[in-house]
């Protein structure tokens, strides 16, 4: 088989590969902030916050990332008057996108706190405020860390579908060159071990994160 090809496709894919982890890594950290105010509500006493909370989470969990991003791209511009390059819609919805499931893990954290925990914090002197940052908190976020790494490497494939919006991530770049090319079986089977590897590599790196997590 003549790999002369791989000269041209890889220099496309690493370039590929430098917007998809800008994409996922913007959109993992914006959406961990919607996620954790969306968790927080979903927590709290007041309903007004958990019912936009449970609405936000309908939502983005009831609708195809690819619909999204479509709506975003081409119908948000429109009814706002912003235009939006395809990157920066692609972090928005990256990060709508895990923010809804990212709520789902911080909730779930903090359901596991024990209830005492709050009381002996309050007991101490502290405000509610004190304790959910100095007690509640950190443990919370130890236990949640493995799931937010795992919703990361669901980011970083879920960008693949960003190439509807013409972001020039790795699918992106695959695509680009197969219309050149013409070289369709070349191109998506390097793209295929291209993704394999990247996301091997980013379960490795997970794997070592939980065991130093959870030693």
């Amino acid at each position: 088989m003549d790999l002369s090809f791989l000269g041209v496709l890889l220099p496309m894919l690493f370039k590929g590969l430098r917007v998809t982890l800008l994409v996922a890594v913007l959109g993992i950290l914006f959406g961990f902030i919607l996620g954790a105010i969306a968790g927080f509500s979903l927590e709290c006493n007041k309903k007004i916050l958990k019912f936009l909370a449970n609405i936000y989470i309908w939502i983005i969990r009831g609708t195809p990332l690819i619909v999204q991003a479509l709506y975003v791209y081409f119908v948000i511009p429109k009814i706002t008057g912003i235009d939006l390059s395809s990157i920066v819609a692609g972090v928005i919805v990256i990060s709508l996108n895990s923010g809804a499931f990212i709520a789902e893990i911080v909730r779930g954290a903090l359901d596991e706190i024990d209830p005492g925990q709050k009381e002996a914090g309050l007991s101490l002197g502290l405000t509610a405020t004190q304790t959910m940052i100095h007690i509640i908190v950190p443990p919370a976020f130890r236990s949640m860390l493995p799931a937010l790494f795992n919703q990361f490497i669901i980011s970083v494939k879920d960008t693949a579908l960003l190439s509807v919006i013409v972001v020039n991530e790795i699918t992106k770049q695959i695509q680009n060159y197969a219309a050149l090319s013409f070289k369709t079986i070349e191109a998506y089977t390097t793209g295929a071990i291209f993704y394999l590897f990247l996301i091997s590599v980013l379960i490795i790196i997970q794997k070592q994160v939980e065991r130093k997590v959870m030693a």
